[in-house]
């Protein structure tokens, strides 16, 4: 029996992930989070639940010492780019150290480490980007995410980074909201929005980005992949087919540009991924943008219903 030890599993992908790997055969899903399981009810005796704080080196040690997993999917991280730029501290605890801790037992116990980074280490001058495009964030975040690429290309265990762009989705009993929602609600509500023209990314459904690293542990695939939606969109293009879908007046989304906002940290402006090299090696084929709203809207049904 294969062994699959998810890290992050109260978020968003970690939720994803336990959900689409919890009925597989052959499979033993350990699912770890900080403090106590958020994961849907339903789901429960389907996995293992283990708590585990990524940045404390003894308590990865014991608990993966205790499992030896064949595979680590390791999504937890602190990813709110402005709290990593007033945080640089817990940044660098959460997006490296952390990571040098996952490395240390990968080496270990040979396990097979999928790690997730993000299209904010490049500075957004030219994308969208291939794996082989040459770094160079703009924030902290970007700078730490950098950094712990590095500890893993330089390691010695088997690896994977998947690399993605503004993931959306819908998971159970988490606060964070996404563009769809946020424009859904605010149209609903008759407010004006004013969404920007000048930035560019390849949004990614949060059901495509788990189904791309579970494409790279089935393969065992080594290297890195971009693993975003294909689509080259800036956000009011996003909001714009929101409100088409959902058939709202778009009359109150306004054009703005980054200059319109202030924000503590700086955001590259062009980014997204070029996924040829994920179709070709993994067999890797996201959802278009629209079709990934309308899965939204067909859970936000299930979870009022």
């Amino acid at each position: 029996m294969k062994k699959i030890l998810i890290t992050g599993a109260n978020g968003l992908l970690g939720q994803k992930l336990v959900e689409k790997l919890k009925d597989s055969e052959n499979l033993k899903v350990i699912a770890t989070g900080i403090g106590a399981s958020r994961l849907p009810e339903a789901w429960s005796g389907a996995y293992i639940w283990e708590s585990m704080d990524i940045t404390n080196l003894s308590m990865v040690i014991d608990l993966v010492g205790k499992h030896k997993p064949d595979c680590i999917i390791h999504t937890a991280a602190m990813t709110q780019v402005d709290d990593c730029e007033n945080q640089k501290d817990a940044c660098w605890k959460s997006n490296v150290e952390a990571v040098g801790n996952m490395v240390f037992v990968c080496e270990k116990h040979d396990i097979h480490l999928i790690h997730l980074s993000t299209d904010f280490i490049f500075d957004g001058e030219n994308g969208p980007y291939d794996e082989e495009a040459e770094a160079n964030p703009v924030n902290y975040y970007g700078k730490a995410k950098l950094e712990a690429e590095k500890i893993i290309q330089q390691s010695k265990c088997r690896w994977a980074i998947a690399r993605t762009v503004l993931v959306y989705g819908l998971a159970t009993d988490m606060s964070r909201s996404n563009i769809i929602l946020w424009v859904k609600k605010s149209l609903e509500s008759g407010k004006e929005i004013k969404v920007v023209t000048d930035q560019w990314r390849t949004p990614t459904l949060a059901e495509d980005l788990a189904d791309g690293c579970i494409l790279i542990m089935d393969k065992s695939a080594e290297g890195i992949f971009n693993i975003s939606g294909e689509e080259f969109l800036t956000p009011y293009d996003m909001a714009m087919q929101t409100a088409k879908f959902f058939n709202l007046d778009h009359s109150f989304i306004k054009k703005a540009d980054s200059s319109n906002f202030s924000q503590p940290a700086k955001r590259p402006l062009k980014t997204g991924f070029i996924i040829d090299k994920a179709r070709k090696e993994l067999g890797y084929n996201p959802k278009s943008f629209m079709d990934g709203i309308g899965i939204l809207s067909k859970q936000l049904k299930l979870a009022d219903s």
